[in-house]
Parts: C-alpha cells; sequence; structure tokens
C-alpha cells in the first residue's frame, strides 16, 4: 500500500538505488582517465578468450594452459560488463608507466600432452585473447596456424610465447595500447608424444611512446591495432534505399489515396442528402464499400485484454528503441568502457515499465474492459516470460560449456532484484493512472447489436496476403542497413553511425504507417470490419521477415559455428523478431485507428 499511496516518493528512493546497482558509473557518461607518474604500476588485466568468428563464445583466460599466478584476484566489474562476458583478473604481467622492457621472463611452463591438445584446438579454431589496460582493450591470436599444399599437405600450429606491448602516453596518461607479434616467431607444437612434456618459456616486452594526441577519443576511429574490421563509411545505399521506398509510401497514401478517400465521401454525403428521407435500413441496403460497415467498424475485437498488452508493450519499446539512439547521439555511451549499453538497456527497459502499464490499462478501459488486474499481468509478462525462457536456455548452453557469457548466480539475483522492485511496480503504477485517466472511446458511429455478415474476400484480400505485403515493404526500408546492424551485434564492427540509424528507425515507423492505412482502406473497402488484429498483424510480420533474415545471415553472411553460438544466435534472433512485431504492430494499429477515426467523422450520417 505504501508503494501505491506514494508512487512519487517510492521513485525517488528507488532511482539512486537502481543506477548503484547497475553500476551505470562504469558504463556511461564521461570516460574516466587515470593519471599516473612516472614509475608507477600499470595493471594488466587478463580478461577473456574465445573462437574469432563466434563473438558470443567466450571463455575465461585461465582456463587455457597459460602463465596464471597462484591466488587469481578478480577486478570488481559493473553490470554491463558481467553482461558482455568479461572476466577481468590480474596478470603476471609487471608494467610501469613509461618504462620500456626488452624480454623479460613471465614463467616458465612444462605442459602434458593434454594441455598440449587444448592448445592446439584453440589455435585452430582461431582463438584471439582479449587484455585490458586502463580500459583500453588489448587483441591478439594465442597462436598460429598454417595449412599449405594439397599433395603433400602440411599443418603446421604455433604458440605465441612473446608479446610485444607497445603503449603510447600524453603527459601522464595512457592513450593507446596494443599488443603485436610481428617479429617474433611461434613456438611449435607439432610432433609431440602422448607420454612427453613441453617446456615453454614465455617472455613480453614492453614498449612506450609519446603521442601528440591528447584524448583517446581525437584518435582515428576503428584504430586498434586493425585486429577487428571496421565499417564506418556512410551507408549511402541503404539511405538512397530507404528515401526512395519512403517517398513512394508517402505520395501513395497522400495522393492517391486521400483523392480516393475525397470521391468516396463526396460520393456518400451526396447520397445522404438524396435519400434523407427514406429509412436507415432503405438507405443501407442500397449502399456499398466501407461507409456500409459504419455500425460494425467500431465493434470490439476479441482477445481485448492480449491486443492491450500488446500495444502497451509495444509502446514501451518503442520508448526504448528512441531512448538507445538518442542517448547514442549524444554520446552518453563510451566506447573505452565495456557493455555501456547492455546497461543502458537494463536500466531504460526498467524505468519504461510505467509506459507499458499506462498504455495498456488506458486502451484496456476505454474498449471496455473489466478485468484491470488481469490485464496488467498478462502486460508485464508478454515479453519478460519469453525472454526468461530464451536466456534460461541460452544460458544453460554458455554454463554448461564453461563459457563466460553464462552469468554468475549474483547478478542473475541483481536482474531479478530490479524486476520485482523497479519493472513491476512501475507496471503496476503505470497501469493505475492509465485505468484511472482512461476516458470512453467515443466512437464517431454507434455500434449495433447483431453484427453484419462480412461478404466473401478475394485472395488477395486475405491476412496472409495483407501480412506479407506489410512485413516486406517495411523490411526492404532497412534491409541493407540490417546488415550492418547484424555485424555489429553478431560480428566484430562498431558501429558508430548513430544519426543514420536514428534516421532509418524514422523512416520504418513512417514506412509501418503509411502501408497499415493502406491496407487497412483496402480492407473495409471489402466491407470487412475485422481490422484490430488485421492491422496489427499486417505491419507486425516485419519481425518474422528479420528472423529470416537472420537466418540468411547465419548461414550466408558469417563464420558462426558450434552449438554454444548457434543456440544464442537463434534464441536472441528469435526475441528481436518478437520485438519488431511488437513495436511495428503497436504503430500500424494506432495509425489505423487514427485514420478509420478520420474518415468516419467526416462522413455525414443519420
Amino acid at each position: 500500500m505504501t508503494v501505491l499511496g506514494h508512487p512519487r516518493s517510492w521513485s525517488y528512493q528507488c532511482l539512486p538505488i537502481l543506477i548503484l546497482l547497475l553500476g551505470t558509473d562504469h558504463g556511461l557518461g564521461v570516460e574516466g582517465v587515470t593519471h599516473y607518474k612516472a614509475g608507477d604500476p600499470v595493471i594488466l588485466y587478463v580478461n577473456k578468450v574465445g573462437p574469432y568468428h563466434n563473438p558470443q563464445e567466450t571463455y575465461h583466460y585461465y582456463q587455457l594452459p597459460v602463465c596464471c599466478p597462484e591466488k587469481i584476484r578478480h577486478k570488481s566489474l559493473s553490470l554491463g560488463e558481467v553482461l558482455d562476458g568479461d572476466r577481468m583478473a590480474e596478470s603476471l604481467y609487471e608494467i610501469r608507466f613509461r618504462e620500456n622492457v626488452e624480454k623479460r621472463i613471465l614463467c616458465h611452463m612444462q605442459l602434458s600432452s593434454a594441455q598440449v591438445e587444448q592448445l592446439r584446438q584453440a589455435i585452430e579454431e582461431l582463438y584471439y585473447f582479449e587484455f585490458v589496460v586502463d580500459d583500453l582493450p588489448i587483441r591478439g591470436f594465442v597462436g598460429y596456424m598454417e595449412e599449405s599444399g594439397f599433395l603433400p599437405h602440411s599443418h603446421k600450429i604455433g604458440l605465441w610465447t612473446h608479446l610485444d606491448f607497445h603503449l603510447e602516453f600524453h603527459g601522464d596518461r595512457i592513450i593507446f595500447a596494443n599488443v603485436s607479434v610481428r617479429d617474433v616467431k611461434p613456438h611449435s607444437l607439432d610432433g609431440l608424444r602422448s607420454d612427453e612434456f613441453l617446456g615453454l618459456t614465455h617472455t613480453y616486452s614492453v614498449r612506450w611512446s609519446e603521442t601528440s594526441v591528447e584524448h583517446r577519443s581525437d584518435r582515428r576511429r576503428g584504430d586498434d591495432g586493425g585486429f577487428f574490421p571496421r565499417t564506418l563509411e556512410i551507408h549511402w545505399l541503404s539511405i538512397i534505399n530507404s528515401m526512395v521506398l519512403v517517398f513512394l509510401l508517402v505520395g501513395f497514401v497522400a495522393v492517391i489515396l486521400m483523392r480516393v478517400l475525397r470521391n468516396d465521401l463526396a460520393r456518400y454525403n451526396l447520397d445522404e442528402e438524396t435519400t434523407s428521407g427514406a429509412s436507415g435500413d432503405d438507405f443501407d441496403q442500397g449502399d456499398n464499400g466501407w461507409k456500409i460497415i459504419h455500425t460494425d467498424v467500431f465493434r470490439f475485437p476479441p482477445y481485448r485484454g492480449l491486443l492491450c498488452a500488446v500495444l502497451g508493450v509495444g509502446a514501451q519499446f518503442l520508448a526504448l528503441g528512441t531512448g538507445i539512439i538518442v542517448m547514442a547521439l549524444l554520446g552518453v555511451f563510451n566506447v573505452h568502457r565495456h557493455g555501456a549499453i547492455n546497461s543502458a538497456a537494463i536500466l531504460l527497459y526498467a524505468l519504461t515499465c510505467c509506459i507499458s502499464g499506462y498504455v495498456s490499462s488506458h486502451f484496456y478501459r476505454q474498449i471496455g474492459g473489466e478485468r484491470w488486474v488481469w490485464n496488467i499481468i498478462l502486460t508485464t509478462s508478454l515479453f519478460s516470460v519469453p525472454f526468461f525462457l530464451t536466456w534460461s536456455v541460452v544460458n544453460s548452453v554458455h554454463w554448461a560449456n564453461g563459457s563466460t557469457q553464462a552469468l554468475p548466480a549474483t547478478t542473475i539475483l541483481l536482474l531479478l532484484t530490479v524486476w520485482l522492485l523497479v519493472g513491476f511496480p512501475l507496471t503496476v503504477i503505470g497501469g493505475i493512472f492509465g485505468k484511472n485517466n482512461a476516458s470512453p472511446f467515443d466512437a464517431p458511429c454507434r455500434t449495433k447489436n447483431i453484427a453484419r455478415e462480412i461478404p466473401s474476400q478475394p485472395w488477395y484480400k486475405s491476412t496472409l496476403i495483407h501480412m506479407t505485403v506489410g512485413g516486406f515493404l517495411p523490411f526492404s526500408a532497412i534491409s541493407v542497413e540490417l546488415y550492418y546492424i547484424f555485424a555489429t551485434v553478431w560480428g566484430r564492427e562498431q558501429y558508430t553511425l548513430y544519426g543514420i540509424l536514428f534516421f532509418v528507425f524514422a523512416i520504418l515507423l513512417s514506412v509501418g504507417a503509411c502501408i497499415s492505412i493502406a491496407l487497412t482502406y483496402f480492407q473495409l473497402s471489402g466491407e470487412d470490419y475485422r481490422w484490430w488484429w488485421r492491422s496489427v498483424l499486417s505491419v507486425g510480420s516485419t519481425g518474422l521477415f528479420i528472423f529470416l533474415y537472420s537466418v540468411f545471415y547465419y548461414a550466408r553472411r558469417s563464420n558462426m559455428s558450434g552449438a554454444v553460438q548457434t543456440v544464442e544466435f537463434f534464441g536472441y534472433s528469435l526475441l528481436t523478431g518478437y520485438v519488431f512485431f511488437l513495436m511495428l504492430g503497436t504503430i500500424s494499429f494506432f495509425s489505423s485507428l487514427k485514420f478509420i477515426r478520420y474518415i468516419y467523422v467526416n462522413l455525414k450520417m443519420d
């Protein structure tokens, strides 16, 4: 009762706690800069290893047979870093600010045949490692593989046992860090007998150089030594394709459709004047088209609670997506911080739960819903339950394979606490405000008690055809840009063109609204008044096209493989398509509702 009675004071008390729990001070905002004096120790953290072509399959660096301290001390991480698979631990490397090191011994090792085989398998799968120095990632391959010739075939495996670290500084700050094996020969792992031990000596060098660059952000973007590829050019093809499609659709709706509507309204209103002396029933019998269903078009649909829940969660994700892109445009995310967008997404999802509760409960009360408590429960479960089930499967696969992407128990409890203490209560509070502020639906036409019989419809007006057309056109507007987004999320790209992303996002919503209005008009012209769910499904089917594209991307555009990567890719791709269904279905529904209100308000009736 305290929560419901004092939502304002409750939110002020819980918001600072939420920010502290999420650790957004490590993931958002201005980059943290450490100042050093000459000779000060610089801690190098080892982080993770994994196959180069499987970005979401990562393991702790010390799971490999490498130089490891007797007692492993882990670094405290933010929630975003944990979600990103980071597991940083202190290393044996001794680095001091501005002090060069020439081939210092790190450790001596005696590897058994099983450990050598583990390294061989990692090198064959193109394992790379990631270290972190002053929040700067350093990446390199674990070893070297060479295959040449057909007859005879040669297959050579080598391990890098010496690393050259190159660090650049400006004044008392570290600006750039990199690792190189350019002038190093790998240690061969071939020809070892099963009962033989391999002796290795790991060494490293450190070279410091001064740079004129004053800030890390001033360096050329993507300059990390060229380990990961970068796609930083403006995607003109995507922009031109999207603009042409938008202009065609907007022109179609604004010119052709409005012209048809003007003729319809003129004809219907003229018929109304000439037959004003006739009875309403006689008038209906001599009419056809979308006017004849004016007594049924606002008849409330079945499963209204589910419809309102879809609209509420869709509105929440529209706000969430817009907020993430706007924050990126404002420079809130620091590229030198790990998991910044992950932290922001968790925070915004929790805070925008009030939007889903408000929109769902408000519209549910408007269309005559009475079970508002059940509606709130359905709203809060519509995304959280599928997400939890998908995450459970993905996390279990990661846990079974020892991947660092498997969340620790403490992080799981933290996320559950955030949802229970912030997300769910805000959904309830938003639902209460939405229910109390709801006004009557106020339909411009009176609905009869007995529903009108719907005539048989041609095949091109079926739900399947509408879903195909309504889903494919918005998808085609973002298909080119979608490749770069997939290459960022599931590849090694680093997306920084947020202005273009915001532009494409606006285009997607505009195309969805235009297509929805056009398809709804065609449906009503066929005297089919069941537009409520049809409007959601027609444009919401874009999510299905996005999932089908993810299948194509996995098979044709990526080199991902293995059970761990495959389960995560298809699990979260399915969730992504579901989110787009909710967002675009919401835009489509409210666009159709606004359009239908407009045409029937301007229709003269007794």
